[in-house]
């Protein structure tokens, strides 16, 4: 029996911190054991803001190192850049055609952007047809959602409702969401969210001795090392609860109780937990980043098994509107 398809795009914005880890690629990778997984990097959703062509071209290649070190399996799933994928263009201009302005004046990207008086160039106004055209281009049953994403996926199923009450029941598959585990939002140095807008993120790859720097540099309270400590209040901990066990976490969070450890001890502890977890990658990461001829390998390779099922989804289109 097949396994349902789950796809998934990350837009190129340079190499991910341990939040973007957290909260996406390590869920993403987890949905090989159990799906058909399409990953895409969305480099046309990135034209929307980058102006720098070089740039473009090293984040992208950038993605590519990161999944090929985290253990991502191009034989059995499908990798891609987004804009190998001519027939995603074409597609978006057709569900444009059925798509309600009044729908798309309501996405947060585009009322955020307003609000702030911000460019709204013709590309963020439609980001939301050029999103759905991604999922249903490629037969896609699930997208993983969290909190901040369900309108995307709300409003592509909403167009591909519209579509295939138009041109037919089955034309296109309507994805459902992925609610996977909810990943709690990652703590930066600073204690808000870990975001590079806030300049508070402890990078993904980076050399050992610049991690280890990052971590010490997390913000906690004044209390002394004879104090006793709140685990559950600290942000060195919120970050070692993602990388070790049950066992592990109860061991460390009875010494915060107990008094006589500095914050510096623990965050070696979160350093060293990190480093077990993704230290063996890294190094991967490092030793792929300056194969650029493999990377775009990996590339044509899951080109080439996108568009298979792109150009199936598109002859169905086609022959469905009349075209």
């Amino acid at each position: 029996m097949s396994r349902l398809r789950a796809l998934t795009g990350i837009k190129p914005s340079g190499t991910p911190h341990l939040g973007n880890y957290l909260g996406a690629l390590r869920p993403a990778l987890q949905l090989q054991q159990t799906h058909d997984t399409f990953y895409f990097i969305a480099d046309y959703h990135a034209l929307t803001t980058v102006r720098e062509p070089a740039q473009l071209k090293e984040h992208t290649y950038d993605l590519v190192a990161v999944f090929a070190a985290l253990g991502m399996d191009f034989d059995q799933h499908t990798f891609f850049r987004q804009s190998d994928i001519p027939e995603v263009t074409e597609f978006s201009w057709i569900l444009s055609c059925i798509t309600a302005k009044g729908l798309l004046e309501r996405a947060h990207a585009f009322k955020d952007a307003q609000s702030k008086q911000q460019e709204v160039n013709l590309g963020l106004f439609c980001y939301p047809v050029l999103q759905a055209a991604d999922i249903l281009l490629y037969d896609s049953n699930f997208v993983p959602v969290g909190k901040d994403q369900k309108q995307h996926l709300e409003m592509t199923r909403d167009i591909a409702l519209r579509f295939n009450h138009l041109y037919g029941e089955d034309v296109l598959v309507v994805p459902e969401p992925l609610i996977g585990e909810e990943v709690a939002t990652i703590p930066g140095l600073d204690g808000q969210k870990m975001s590079k807008s806030y300049n508070n993120v402890i990078p993904l790859f980076a050399p050992a001795k610049q991690v280890r720097k990052s971590i010490m540099r997390i913000q906690t309270d004044s209390l002394g090392v004879e104090d006793s400590k709140d685990p559950d209040q600290c942000n060195i901990f919120q970050l070692y609860r993602h990388f070790t066990t049950a066992e592990e976490q109860a061991t460390l969070a009875e010494r915060y109780r107990a008094g006589g450890m500095g914050y510096g001890e623990a965050k070696q502890q979160l350093f060293e937990a990190v480093e077990r977890e993704l230290g063996e990658a890294r190094e991967a990461y490092f030793e792929l980043r300056e194969q650029p001829e493999t990377l775009e390998g990996i590339l044509e390779k899951g080109r080439d098994k996108a568009r298979r099922v792109a150009l199936e989804v598109r002859k169905r289109v086609r022959s469905s509107i009349g075209l």
